[in-house]
């Protein structure tokens, strides 16, 4: 059909508006805490319990004794709850690093075919837990290996066509029954090929740098593998052919040979002790002080590297690590575009102790939950108690995988906590008064329900709309979605086709937003009316959103009207 007229006529023409533009991306939550093993201070994004339980652990065992930090235990609310990606920042005290490849007689790499160095692996993951090394036994076990560090093996190794394959074993494996986590084949020591073993496993290296705030990247490919990565390469083998393609006799002793090996030198070790669980006090959460979680605080507070919409930090609660809970908050305020769940106090505290901390802050991008709860630790199969934010991130998870999340996180239909055994008290309806006025929200416990979230105040003192949690996170929602948005119109011409660009995008949104139950009206305003020639000549473009956020139904009255025998009812 033509487009264009060119003889006199009428040509129609359709235009189809009525598409509604992709969704914001959905980063899901951040949680800040202690791990078993796992990259220190480098966040890393897990997209499900066993992708954590893969690069993070569960299971400490110190002595005879055996715990889990509050971040397995939350990780695995979160997605046993419908969460689809959580960005985990572990934090440790001391200094930590990774551990090399140990080879049979005892070096810190693997050997070539002529027992020479040939390159060097190590651990993504620091700690000792990570050192393996050991003599193994008749069966083929290494006395050091569990389940949370591994061991390396060569396979295939062929110096006719230069290649071999690494396999990455689990640590307590045996000869007989390996059990492989990776495989790598056909790699090759020549630099120029694409399967030159740094490229295809990786080489870099990620340090969090505390001058400049960020994680510094050195390396020259990215770590494909999940427990490995390359640190060095000695025995470099390029053009391993000569032109009749036969392997060069000066570069076939460099390949590996078929070998096993383990890990060691990793440095860093978990303390644990008396105070891990239940008498978490003021100068030790899970065997970490207050001050080992400041840098990875810090670094979260950047919204252009770290994306997310709830962040949760359990074992650090308000009371007596306060100086870490005001950063937080400041930086959630300044990032506004996540929740921060606070948790007021430790483990044994009463109604007023909550409220009484609850009451020292003011800010509608935090909200507070009490008391502790009592959990199965997933992995151990053992009643722990943990506080709220432990088990808050599954209901904010759920809440958003069956609704929407402007919908409020509480009450019986997206607000029950099943997972939770029983809450640390039981509240009566004037505890749950209290903490509610006293801005806290309360875990209850209602006969044939179980224990149930029954409040979504936020931290925010003065009466508004933002005084919820679910209007915070509609804020939220579409503030990061028409942000977007505008940032393709940064540097366009000011006109009236950018303005329309804008509002065919935004209005579309706000519809679907109105349809799915989170405003009540909308109107957006980016015309001539508030974009006058002196805003264009300052090369500035403004918009202007007004909307009325849909309310919950909180409180509900109902009059039973008891009439005679007769009456008539009213219309």
């Amino acid at each position: 059909m033509a487009e264009t007229l060119v003889s006199p006529g009428v040509l129609a023409r359709e235009n189809d508006q009525s598409f509604v533009s992709q969704q914001p991306v959905n980063v899901g939550a951040a949680i800040i805490g202690p791990t078993v093993k796992g990259p220190v201070e480098v966040p890393t994004v897990v997209t499900s319990y066993s992708d954590f339980k893969n690069k993070f652990g569960a299971v400490l065992t110190s002595g005879s004794n055996e715990y889990t930090y509050f971040t397995s235990i939350a990780a695995y609310n979160y997605f046993n709850n419908g969460g689809e990606s959580l960005l985990v920042a572990r934090v440790v005290t001391g200094s930590y690093s990774p551990a090399l490849c140990v080879n049979s007689t005892g070096d810190n790499f693997i050997s070539g075919s002529d027992d020479d160095q040939s390159f060097v692996l190590e651990t993504i993951s620091e700690g000792t837990i990570m050192n393996s090394s050991g003599s193994e036994d008749t069966s083929g076990s290494l006395p050091n290996g569990t389940s949370d560090n591994i061991r390396w093996e060569i396979q295939n190794s062929d110096t006719t066509s230069g290649t071999f394959t690494i396999l990455v074993r689990q640590g307590n494996d045996v000869t007989n029954d390996k059990k492989v986590l990776e495989t790598w084949t056909n790699l090759s020591l020549d630099p120029k090929a694409s399967n030159f073993v740094s490229k295809v496993i990786g080489d870099q290296t990620l340090n969090y740098n505390s001058s400049d705030n960020q994680v510094e990247v050195s390396g020259s490919y990215p770590n494909a593998s999940r427990y490995i990565r390359v640190k060095s390469v000695t025995a470099l083998t390029p053009d391993y052919f000569d032109n009749n393609g036969v392997a060069k006799i000066a570069y076939t002793g460099s390949i590996p040979s078929n070998q096993s090996g383990s890990f060691d030198s990793a440095s860093g070790s978990i303390k644990a002790g008396a105070n891990f669980y239940d008498d978490i006090n003021n100068s030790n959460t899970q065997g970490l002080t207050g001050g080992n979680y400041d840098n990875m605080i810090s670094l979260l507070s950047n919204k252009d590297d770290y994306q997310y919409n709830v962040l949760l930090t359990p074992g650090l609660y308000d009371a007596d690590y306060s100086s870490q809970c005001t950063s937080i908050i400041t930086n959630t305020q300044e990032r506004g575009d996540a929740l921060f769940v606070l948790d007021p106090r430790a483990y044994g505290a009463s109604v007023a102790n909550a409220v009484t901390t609850a009451g020292t802050r003011n800010t509608s991008y935090a909200a507070s939950y009490w008391p502790w709860v009592q959990v199965i630790d997933p992995d151990r199969g053992a009643m722990v108690w943990v506080p709220a934010s432990t088990v808050m991130g599954g209901v904010f998870a759920y809440n958003d995988s069956v609704s929407e999340p402007w919908f409020a996180p509480a009450g019986i239909n997206r607000g029950g906590l099943s997972q939770v055994v029983r809450a640390e008290k039981k509240l009566t309806q004037a505890n749950r008064d209290t903490l509610y006025a006293g801005k806290v929200n309360p875990i209850a416990t209602f006969p044939g329900t179980g224990v149930v979230v029954y409040g979504q105040k936020t931290l925010q003192t003065r009466a508004s709309a933002l005084d919820r949690v679910n209007v915070r996170r509609l804020l939220i929602q579409l503030k990061s979605y028409i942000s977007q948005v505008a940032d393709g119109l940064v540097f366009e011409q000011n006109t009236a086709a950018t303005r329309n660009q804008f509002l065919s995008q935004v209005n579309p949104y706000l519809e679907s937003v109105q349809q799915r139950q989170g405003l009540y009206a909308f109107k957006v305003v980016m015309d001539d009316t508030n974009n006058t020639a002196d805003v264009i000549d300052r090369n500035q473009l403004i918009g202007q959103i007004y909307i009325q956020p849909t309310k919950t139904a909180e409180f509900i009255y109902l009059d039973f009207n008891i009439l005679p025998t007769g009456a008539t009812f009213p219309a």
